[in-house]
């Protein structure tokens, strides 16, 4: 299965691409979608960012996709302007036919980190040790990628839930 994370932000959205089979993660690609702040409105910020994305879906074909809650500042008008770039992170795999798994930070944390208020550099740290000579964008991209890295996890959580619930039924 393909797996793509999102780290959602109006300046740069990280992105990551990985493949899961059985337990073994592999990374694919993974970048970051950049809109300037001096470059037109909110609307050309945010269709810009929706180009890029659609493109990295286009490239890369995930089966499945995972973004980031959005964490809330104490400057309202700033995390709405992330709300908004967060709504194309949930569009656009949304128009590929993709359901999306929503985390909380701290939940991506716990699962690739083991503790859920790790440092991003701790973060990229555990990134880099679950998919080998990765080269990593920058720390969104690393974000994004761990976000992948959680998605799949548990992902393989409720598919192995799943499987005995059929044992158990088959075994009445």
């Amino acid at each position: 299965m393909r797996v793509l994370g999102i780290d959602p932000g109006l300046r740069n959205l990280g992105w990551g691409v990985i493949d899961v089979v059985g337990t073994r993660l592999t990374h694919v690609a993974n970048g970051i979608c950049h809109s300037q702040s001096g470059e037109g409105d909110l609307a050309d910020r945010l269709l810009s960012l929706h180009g890029q994305l659609t493109e990295v879906l286009r490239t890369y074909a995930p089966e499945a996709a995972a973004v980031e809650h959005t964490f809330v500042n104490k400057d309202a008008v700033a995390t709405l302007k992330l709300g908004q770039a967060r709504g194309i992170a949930l569009l656009v795999p949304a128009q590929f036919g993709l359901t999306v798994g929503e985390y909380a930070p701290n939940a991506v944390k716990k699962t690739v980190v083991g503790v859920g208020h790790a440092a991003k550099v701790q973060v990229d740290h555990m990134v880099r040790l679950h998919l080998p000579g990765v080269t990593i964008a920058g720390p969104d991209a690393a974000d994004a990628l761990a976000i992948a890295i959680c998605h799949a996890h548990h992902l393989q959580s409720a598919g192995r839930f799943e499987a005995a619930l059929k044992r158990a039924g088959a075994a009445r």
